[in-house]
């Protein structure tokens, strides 16, 4: 049974909505457990929310026929309301606002960019509305809430920042304009979206929501916008070039919107690994390439081994599915990671079978058909679904594997990149240029 209280107040089993409490301080006193599931909460606490500081004589009286009623609802769904302390506790389980919690302290923990991106934008999707929006009014909102809304606030700042960093100017106009409206207090969450606004051509909007954070903090707290803020706003007057998407990369190349390095190792399985760089030494921001499942199967079906068609029916698909996709992509980078130790440790036997589940896995999902110009080839089957660019990267890996020019590989041996390459000629023409981005020794 999942519990949404990020919005309108809903209990969902197997997809359908299910019926929980007739009346209001019935589904409010349910909501309140939840938003301390697995923590019980006072009796006392109960009926000072429940009636907002004045609860009546018979408050307690009728905490306990409500919770009398909500037991009777939920447990034939194998949700037990238990009593414990002087107050009542519901388990933890599915509730959106637990799941949110947990996302965003997953995305505060991560030095990546891009994974901060995904693990907060999966966080900031499972609001559909303010904290029980159809329960609560804005002042009791605020006393069950404030932590969540803050928290929401704080990871969305940070999402528009990484994806500003990124690139991404239009997802930020996209999926964070409508939240910096609601709150123009907050000038770090403001001054990314009227960034973005102004690299999508939309310099008048972006001067419309610095205008209007403007009024809120001179009229709800009596200060002018601070330093930031203001830089931007009269940069965007002038027009200045600094407000201009950030570099692209040196030695990369665009495909379908994202950024991938150069292909220089000689061997599809050697390009998979050297989508990371920085393989000696410690993560460094910006080193990983295959930053979300859609950048995975763009890089698959720019290697060629994946169809044109296959690709654009996976990114489709993982859009509906964000969850099986982030999966994917983990198996991902552990099928890179050992897939690396195999090639630069030949003697571990460790990596090599770990790899070897990979490869013979994708073969179990494998047919062989005939291509436009006559030859022959292994693709991965419809079954495979999500997990076919894993399992095309796999296949590669287990070609090399077998292939004798599998002793001549070598590793640029810096701390930042550590690419791979077929033989020593290779390494030292693109470890000279410092294809990955960070110069090395050759």
């Amino acid at each position: 049974m999942e519990f949404r209280l990020l919005g309108n107040f809903e209990v969902v089993r197997d997809g359908r909505p299910v019926s929980v409490g007739r009346r209001r301080q019935e589904r409010l006193l349910l909501a309140i457990l939840l938003l301390a599931a697995g923590r019980p909460v006072a009796t006392d606490r109960l009926t000072d929310l429940l009636w907002d500081g004045a609860p009546p004589p018979n408050a307690r009286g009728a905490v306990h026929t409500y919770v009398g009623r909500l037991r009777a609802a939920l447990s034939p769904y194998g949700v037990r309301i238990t009593t414990k302390g002087g107050g009542y506790a519901v388990p933890a389980g599915q509730v959106d606002a637990t799941r949110f919690t947990d996302l965003a302290r997953e995305a505060a923990g991560t030095t990546d960019p891009a994974e901060r991106v995904l693990l907060g934008g999966a966080a900031l999707a499972l609001w559909r509305g303010p904290l029980l929006a159809d329960l609560v009014d804005e002042p009791l909102r605020q006393r069950l809430g404030e932590p969540l809304r803050e928290l929401r606030l704080s990871v969305a700042e940070t999402c528009a920042r990484s994806l500003l960093d990124m690139g991404h100017h239009e997802r930020v106009v996209r999926e964070l304009t409508d939240l910096a409206e609601q709150h123009p207090g907050r000038e770090a969450l403001v001054a990314s979206v009227m960034t973005a606004l102004y690299r999508s051509a939309r310099q008048a909007d972006a001067l419309r929501l610095y205008d209007r954070a403007r009024k809120t903090l001179i009229g709800e707290l009596g200060v002018e916008p601070g330093p930031d803020l203001e830089t931007v706003y009269q940069r965007i007057l002038v027009g200045d070039p600094r407000l201009e998407r950030p570099a692209a990369p040196v030695y990369a190349v665009r495909v379908r919107d994202h950024w991938l390095p150069w292909s220089v190792g000689g061997h599809p399985a050697l390009e998979f690994c050297n989508t990371y760089a920085g393989w000696g030494g410690e993560r460094i921001p910006g080193a990983e390439w295959l930053r979300s499942y859609s950048s995975l199967a763009v890089w698959v079906g720019h290697q060629d081994l994946l169809d044109d068609g296959v690709v654009t029916g996976l990114l489709a698909t993982a859009a509906q599915d964000p969850i099986g996709a982030a999966t994917v992509l983990d198996e991902a980078r552990q099928l890179r990671e050992r897939l690396y130790v195999c090639l630069t440790d030949p003697a571990d036997p460790r990596a090599f079978a770990a790899v070897a589940r990979f490869v013979e896995d994708a073969a179990r999902d494998a047919v062989f058909r005939r291509g436009a110009d006559g030859l022959g080839s292994w693709h991965p089957s419809r079954r495979a679904g999500l997990r076919a660019p894993l399992h095309a990267a796999a296949r590669s890996a287990g070609e090399l594997l077998a292939d004798p020019r599998r002793s001549t590989v070598c590793a640029c041996p810096g701390p930042h990149c550590g690419w791979l390459f077929l033989d020593q000629r290779g390494r030292r023409r693109f470890c000279s240029q410092a294809t990955c981005g960070h110069p090395a020794a050759i």
